[in-house]
């Protein structure tokens, strides 16, 4: 698996996310999950947000929820009412205006996580099982029906295992390629749809032609089999499958400057 001398999963995680914000892009980071759910959703994001600032895109804009632009150098140590209103930051704006944002296209970034994720990359965050008797009634979509509906790229992160990785999802709280093809466009949504999905094995991607969920990296140590293995459908996989692409000395020094003391990465945070 993993080189765990060297770096954790996060941090490889982290180092991947960060390569791909961009200069001037705006990408919106949630507050509402827990658990090893924070570290997916909202840590790795957040310090990779703070990387991709202290090196190749110094103007990207992180949103915390209606935080825009938070002072990411001085992490609060819990996320309390008080903490997130006192966080120095650009400006703070209400929950509507947060929704309205994305629909007027001036969010370009999403970071989302779900209990189930299918093979066109729609997530579900609502209900296992029949939405009207479920076997599980889960948190709801929050603000996850507007960053996939609307986002130009929305990554998707995700425990790599078969009761998460399904055929279709149960229920549709944040649209991805719908059935496939061009499912997506006919339905008006202006947002690009799911980007990449990163887990603890791999990194996918999908399709241009079908938008099936294809492998696009396997982890140091990872093998392919494995991925499929704990995957529930059929992935489309390349040929040549590279391995995902280890942090340098440089990014693994930045990424523990900015969260020395795990709060972010090993969900520390109160």
């Amino acid at each position: 698996m993993v080189n765990q001398s060297r770096y954790t999963l996060e941090e490889l995680l982290v180092a991947n996310l960060a390569r791909e914000l961009k200069d001037e892009e705006v990408g919106f980071i949630g507050l509402g999950t827990g658990g090893r759910t924070f570290v997916l959703a909202v840590g790795v994001p957040t310090v990779a947000s703070r990387l991709a600032q202290m090196t190749h895109a110094p103007d990207f804009v992180p949103m915390l929820g209606p935080i825009v632009d938070p002072d990411l150098s001085h992490i609060p140590e819990s996320y309390t009412d008080h903490e997130l209103l006192t966080w120095p930051c650009r400006a703070q704006i209400s929950v509507m205006d947060c929704l309205d944002y994305w629909q007027r296209g001036k969010i370009n970034v999403g970071f989302v996580s779900g209990a189930q994720v299918d093979m066109y990359g729609n997530v579900n965050t609502v209900s296992i099982g029949d939405y009207n008797n479920p076997k599980v009634r889960l948190v709801g979509p929050i603000a996850q029906t507007n960053h996939m509906a609307f986002g130009d790229r929305v990554f998707i992160f995700q425990e790599h295992e078969k009761r998460s990785f399904v055929e279709r999802v149960d229920f549709i709280s944040g649209t991805g390629f719908l059935g496939g093809g061009d499912e997506r466009e006919a339905e008006g949504l202006r947002g690009k749809g799911p980007y990449k999905v990163f887990t603890d094995l791999a990194i996918l991607d999908f399709c241009p032609d079908t938008k099936r969920m294809r492998l696009a990296s396997v982890h140091p140590g990872v093998t392919v089999e494995q991925v499929q293995d704990n995957t529930g459908f059929e992935l489309i996989i390349p040929e040549n499958v590279p391995m995902t692409t280890e942090p340098t000395e440089q990014e693994l020094s930045l990424i523990r400057e900015i969260d020395p003391k795990g709060l972010l990465l090993e969900a520390k945070i109160k």
